[in-house]
């Protein structure tokens, strides 16, 4: 599988497992994650707040074994302080919550270095700077060996493209959602790298499209009605086998790309995503897809 390298040398696959859905039960979790591993998935992601800890946990325990002879490279978010026998939480991105976020992950993933940290959301409002600061300390003391955030807000990631060495941003991005194009040319700019969420939106972009019209968007998705919706699924499906190899291969043209996140829930999911991944398709069959879904811009936190 291809690789891509962030600016610190870190190197991850361009298929990435989200494992936020993969539960609290190892031995349901364990077939998903080594099948990840047998695909050559290199790159997993997780955050403080999934399971409110038990996700680190889990996956610490799976990937204890395959870190070192399989370049395993591990992801994590921190921003929320979260309480886990009442599950309350509040956002909190200051320079002490981070710094004494990292030692809990570090522990719950049996890590002495988390190689990637970053930022759980984010506001034009938080103290940015001394968020900064925070994942730079972590950095100077080897607790961590990149950092980024995690953010679909433009003027959040403006700022930190702008004031600080962030290596990632995770965002919402898909061929249906494709809103992050605007942002493509200042995020290569400064050599940092996407980590594509949500993919196959939802589900809009799999073979079980029908079904996931019916039953989750009766009132449309983004910029399109339920209309509009079902008319440019209905036209993709038309022109394409597979709508999931064609998000996928959407995704994989741009040179910003970092990984594609995807979530599974059992291990034949991980070998279909992969297998969509790996069909190739033209420029030119690209160029016609992109042609019939809407350009979608962002709206709000521009300023």
């Amino acid at each position: 599988m291809q690789k891509n390298t962030l600016k610190s040398g870190l190197e991850i696959s361009e298929v990435g497992l989200g494992c936020m859905s993969l539960g609290t039960n190892i031995d349901k979790a364990q077939p998903i994650v080594e099948e990840a591993i047998n695909q050559g998935i290199t790159y997993f992601d997780t955050a403080d707040l999934y399971d409110f800890g038990e996700n680190e946990k889990l996956l610490g325990t799976i990937l204890k074994q395959y870190k070192q002879n399989h370049n395993i490279v591990i992801g994590s978010k921190v921003g929320n302080h979260f309480n886990k026998e009442t599950k309350e939480k509040y956002w909190d991105p200051s320079k002490e919550h981070i710094i004494s976020s990292i030692k809990d992950s570090l522990l719950r993933l049996n890590l002495e270095q988390l190689d990637l940290y970053m930022l759980h959301g984010g506001t034009i409002e938080d103290n940015k700077d001394e968020t900064i600061e925070a994942f730079e300390r972590l950095k100077e003391e080897g607790l961590i060996k990149a950092y980024g955030i995690s953010s679909i807000r433009p003027n959040v990631i403006d700022y930190y493209l702008n004031n600080s060495n962030i290596e990632t941003i995770m965002m919402q991005f898909s061929l249906l959602d494709n809103r992050p194009e605007s942002l493509i040319n200042k995020i290569e700019e400064q050599g940092v790298k996407i980590l594509a969420r949500g993919p196959v939106s939802k589900g809009l972009l799999t073979d079980n499209h029908q079904t996931v019209l019916d039953n989750k968007f009766k009132d449309g998705f983004l910029d399109y009605n339920s209309n509009d919706l079902e008319s440019t699924i209905k036209k993709l499906d038309q022109a394409f086998e597979s709508l999931s190899t064609l998000t996928f291969n959407y995704l994989k043209s741009f040179d910003a790309l970092g990984s594609i996140i995807t979530g599974a829930s059992s291990p034949e999911q991980i070998i279909s995503n992969v297998k969509h991944y790996n069909e190739p398709l033209t420029d030119e069959q690209l160029n016609h897809a992109r042609s019939i879904v809407k350009n979608l811009e962002f709206k709000d936190h521009l300023i």
